[in-house]
């Protein structure tokens, strides 16, 4: 019998069994309950996919914005930093002449390091330094790194008071050194050092200026001769024309007295040094000789034009100038010598002419034909004065100014030498040393090459 809402038989397949009049069975509701769930959570994940995908794809756009970000600020601290070491960084001028031809050379580096009494002594001098930065530890260590960059092949210190940590640390980069403190309660020296494999030492000897009444400062100097090179192919076809040869340097370093007011004695020390370099050079030979050293004196004092011009009127000169400390000396050649006779001879007494010229004598002369390497090769303005020296070697806070140098006789010859740094970066640092550099003074650096003149022969 028929029903007027029987339904096709695939209405009926797809049908719950409630609809063909039958109980459903148990395990059948526990089916229908898991498919539910099942699908329940099926939606449930596709909602989580869902709404997940959108965080991640914000979360991957903020970690991009941000990692970008961050190397955006490294790249900027990169550039800032390259651009402070780049203004730190002393740069090499060379010579406006052809010297390939010279083959033999030497590097020469004359540094005031700053003695550690002294650094404790003169308080004022650092007021803007940080007690870091004048920790002898601290500087030790960025004072020999520095000097090792420029491929030194002679060392000339002053205000050494530490010489057994400088001897052991360049010891391990092939330096060999000798020390000569001064006398008195100070305990501070000279010291050089070269190379070991580029020199040998022939002969050592000292200045104690005190026994010529000039105070206790003292000088040293070493006789070096150049060792050969290694046998080579190169070597032995640069010597087929000509006997194996050999070079020796005198080397001599002191630090002049500072008093500013005792121009008499700073006179009297250089020229007992410059006696004794000349005497030492004439001795082994009339080899070439190199003068370094703190002088305590300007490039505009009279203590220069005596180094300059082998001689000086002491009468044309106030004794407290002759340093150009006090009130900077300018040259007076556009004055009559009359003139400065008259008006400065009578604040010289005897003794203090003795002192200045080893006579009674008024000139004070030496033998040496000087120049100063700075001087040989120009420079810029940002970093020399009028006269070709460095515009500032030391800078504190009481004092900026030139007052180290390298001389040379002519028989060398000037590559090139390193500059100093300009005013406005000496500036910004208050004063030295700073963390960059480790005295009050900056080393000055120079290459000379041996000329013709300066050959022996074996």
């Amino acid at each position: 019998m028929g029903h007027s809402g029987d339904s096709p038989s695939v209405t009926a397949e797809h049908s719950s069994p409630n609809s063909l009049g039958k109980r459903p069975h148990r395990h059948d509701k526990q089916r229908s309950r898991k498919k539910r769930k099942l699908l329940s959570s099926e939606t449930e994940t596709c909602i989580r996919i869902q709404t997940i995908k959108p965080d991640l794809t914000r979360t991957f756009c903020s970690y991009t914005r941000k990692h970008t970000d961050s190397l955006v600020q490294r790249q900027d601290r990169s550039r800032r930093k390259s651009r402070r070491n780049h203004s730190w960084q002393r740069k090499w001028t060379y010579s406006q002449h052809d010297l390939s031809n010279y083959k033999d050379r030497v590097v020469i580096v004359s540094y005031n390091i700053l003695g550690v009494e002294n650094s404790t002594k003169h308080p004022e001098l650092y007021r803007d330094v940080s007690p870091k930065y004048l920790d002898w530890e601290y500087r030790k260590k960025i004072l020999c790194k520095e000097v090792k960059g420029y491929q030194p092949s002679i060392l000339c210190f002053q205000e050494v008071d530490h010489f057994d940590d400088l001897n052991e640390i360049l010891g391990k980069d092939g330096f060999r050194g000798v020390y000569k403190a001064r006398g008195g309660e100070t305990c501070d020296g000279c010291a050089i050092f070269w190379k070991h494999e580029l020199f040998t030492l022939l002969h050592e000897e000292n200045i104690e200026f005190q026994r010529f009444g000039l105070r206790n400062n003292v000088a040293q100097f070493c006789v070096l001769k150049m060792n050969q090179d290694p046998p080579s192919a190169e070597a032995t076809e640069r010597r087929s024309s000509r006997a194996t040869t050999s070079r020796s340097l005198l080397v001599g370093n002191t630090h002049v007295l500072y008093n500013p007011k005792r121009g008499d004695i700073k006179l009297g020390q250089m020229r007992v040094l410059l006696e004794k370099a000349y005497e030492l050079s004439q001795e082994w030979g009339c080899i070439p000789a190199v003068i370094t050293g703190d002088l305590n004196s300007l490039p505009q004092s009279a203590m220069y034009q005596f180094l300059a011009s082998s001689k000086l009127h002491i009468h044309e000169h106030d004794r407290k100038e002759i340093s150009g400390q006090i009130i900077p000396s300018t040259y007076t050649a556009y004055r009559s010598p009359h003139y400065m006779t008259r008006h400065f001879m009578n604040r010289w007494t005897d003794e203090e002419i003795m002192l200045a010229t080893g006579s009674k004598r008024s000139c004070v002369k030496h033998h040496l034909n000087l120049c100063s390497a700075y001087a040989e090769v120009p420079g810029s303005s940002n970093f020399r004065d009028e006269i070709g020296e460095p515009l500032a070697t030391s800078y504190h806070s009481l004092f900026s100014g030139t007052v180290d140098y390298i001389w040379h006789t002519l028989d060398l010859v000037p590559v090139k030498v390193l500059e100093t740094l300009p005013m406005h970066t000496l500036e910004k640092t208050g004063g030295l040393p700073s963390k960059e550099w480790g005295s009050d003074h900056l080393a000055v650096v120079c290459e000379l090459a041996f000329t013709d003149e300066g050959l022996e022969q074996d």
